[in-house]
């Protein structure tokens, strides 16, 4: 979460050096790569089967080209902070989809952590006071990413009994940068000079390469395995701390200001994700038995 939280400040740096769609695709492959590589050591490379092929399709279309393709251009368009912000609903949505595609149990507590999340985001894309006609575009944009990349969560775990889910995100990363590098070509005809306009920069060159390999390859390599061994609700409680580091960041680094208004919505995404997650309800159970097993001896 501290990588993927200082993520979103290296990506908000690189769309505004580069065109953002041909930038990710480019990104995204060389990730690819970096994942293959580090599979190769660690010899998990197979081909999948044709069901696991489907799922691998699947979520590269989600996960990969419309995450990442909504994620750059929605940074374009809003602020570093506001961006980690709204990805910090991911919880929120992970545990509203395992509950109608996994049939995880629908409890007080987990319904009121879904309307405390929304409450959140409420306050950060409102923040202006104008109402919805004010609501940045760049906002919605990067909401429909982390949309996008919760469905893909719920069939990584579909799918991680057979399927390691870190050969899932090689070929996840390799398969959806084609389809965003395909993309670029339509709406970013002139991407590739701009990629090679960059070449004098050492600095965003460096940001490229480390967002690529230490936020995408490993943290994403690293991300799904917790899925498949703990579940897409339970490993998405983590995914609260992603916003807190991107503010963090993002005041830090670009010298933007933290208001009070992100505040209050930072900490409704916190009780959202507590409750919303499992969260509490766990730190309860576990309370509890511990005092059945005083009282049993």
């Amino acid at each position: 979460m501290v990588i993927w939280g200082f993520n979103v400040i290296a990506t908000k740096l690189l769309v505004t050096s580069f065109m953002p769609v041909t930038m990710t695709a480019l990104r995204i492959f060389t990730a690819g790569v970096g994942v293959f590589i580090i599979l190769f050591y660690l010899k998990l490379i197979r081909k999948p089967s044709k069901k696991e092929f489907l799922y691998i399709l699947i979520c590269s279309l989600f996960n990969v080209v419309g995450h990442h393709y909504f994620l750059s251009v929605g940074l374009k368009g809003t602020s570093a902070s506001n961006g980690g912000l709204i990805l910090g609903m991911g919880p929120i949505l992970t545990t509203i989809l395992a509950i109608f595609f996994l049939k995880n149990k629908v409890t007080l507590l987990r319904f009121c952590g879904v309307i405390f999340g929304f409450i959140g985001i409420s306050f950060i894309v409102f923040q202006s006071g104008e109402g919805l006609q004010f609501m940045s575009l760049g906002d919605i944009h990067v909401f429909l990413s982390i949309f996008l990349q919760t469905i893909s969560f719920i069939m990584i775990k579909k799918v991680s009994s057979t399927l390691d889910p870190r050969l899932m995100t090689g070929y996840m990363l390799i398969i959806g940068s084609v389809f965003l590098f395909i993309i670029s070509l339509i709406v970013e005809p002139n991407g590739i000079q701009s990629m090679a306009m960059a070449s004098g920069s050492y600095t965003v060159w460096i940001i490229f390469f480390a967002s690529a390999f230490l936020a995408t390859s490993v943290g994403h390599m690293t991300y799904n395995y917790a899925i498949g061994k703990v579940g897409a609700a339970e490993s998405a409680i983590f995914i609260n701390l992603n916003p807190f580091f991107a503010l963090v960041g993002a005041a830090l680094f670009l010298d933007e200001m933290i208001t009070f208004t992100q505040v209050i919505g930072f900490i409704f995404i916190i009780f959202g994700v507590v409750l919303g997650a499992g969260g509490l309800e766990d730190l309860l159970r576990h309370q509890k038995s511990k005092r059945e097993m005083i009282i049993s001896k």
